[in-house]
């Protein structure tokens, strides 16, 4: 078992962010410590919406007595996810570097949150470029979506091979961009390192709830953190979503709960890129 240090939104209904998360991290066998960086009712895309940021100093004043109570040391990896705001990122990024001086081998995973096609960003763009100059050169492992990889790396995504050309830009490890159009139909989840890269596809699927991309950060964390290949580990969380996906059609939110062992669905067949 492993500890994860989850910093993300967290909402009172629905699956995303740290709803999305922590279920998935522990059904995979590991211990989640999670930070909020906002508390909602509900995610943006309902009508309504209550709750807001939480304090910045908040997160810190939690930090400070997660370090005092010794809980640190034992972190093996940080996943980041949804910030409000640049001060919260900056505190995100102070968590990352007290970490790693205890723990310089834990995995360092970036989620950066800030946008999509065709809405284009939905934080401030203070925040982008915060979670773009601060968090992603701290990062071992990041996942953005098409839209993400693209304001990062500031480069066209279009293609597959677009994909492997602006994530080697990044200078991270191992990168994971997911929602990448593969021909009319189908969507594919690219991993790339700086020897190999490789993708898994699935059907494009309409009304998917949100919190797609939070899951699929989480297993594909909690996959890394049991060792072994890391093109196996892309496909096996890209099947988990891809199950969990089935499973909630006529819902407005991911149904994580329940039996099913979707966190434990068969790795979907990997190709690499030409």
């Amino acid at each position: 078992m492993a500890t994860i240090l989850a910093i993300s939104s967290f909402v009172a209904r629905g699956s995303v962010g740290l709803r999305a998360v922590m279920p998935a991290l522990e059904r995979m066998g590991h211990d989640v410590i999670a930070c909020p960086t906002v508390l909602l009712s509900n995610h943006l895309g309902h009508p309504r919406t209550g709750g807001g940021q939480v304090a910045a100093d908040t997160l810190a004043a939690m930090t400070e007595a997660l370090g005092e109570n010794g809980w640190l040391p034992k972190v093996d990896a940080i996943l980041t996810g949804f910030f409000p705001g640049p001060d919260h990122v900056r505190l995100a990024e102070a968590m990352i570097d007290r970490v790693r001086a205890l723990r310089p081998d834990a995995l360092i995973v970036c989620d950066p949150v800030l946008g999509d096609h065709p809405e284009g960003l939905y934080v401030p763009e203070s925040v982008a470029e915060a979670v773009r100059d601060r968090l992603v050169p701290k990062a071992t492992h990041i996942k953005p979506n098409r839209f993400e990889l693209a304001f990062l790396s500031g480069r066209p995504v279009s293609s597959l091979g677009d994909v492997v050309e602006a994530a080697r830009t990044l200078g991270v490890p191992v990168v994971l961009a997911s929602s990448i159009p593969v021909g009319t139909d189908r969507l594919a989840n690219v991993i790339v390192t700086k020897e190999r890269s490789g993708f898994c596809s699935v059907p494009r699927e309409t009304e998917v709830p949100h919190g797609t991309g939070d899951l699929l950060a989480a297993l594909f964390t909690a996959n890394m953190l049991n060792g072994g290949d890391v093109l196996s580990h892309a496909a096996s969380a890209a099947a988990g979503v891809a199950s969990v996906i089935a499973r909630s059609k006529g819902s407005d939110e991911l149904n994580l709960s329940g039996p099913s062992p979707w966190q434990n669905a068969p790795p979907l067949p990997v190709e690499l890129v030409a």
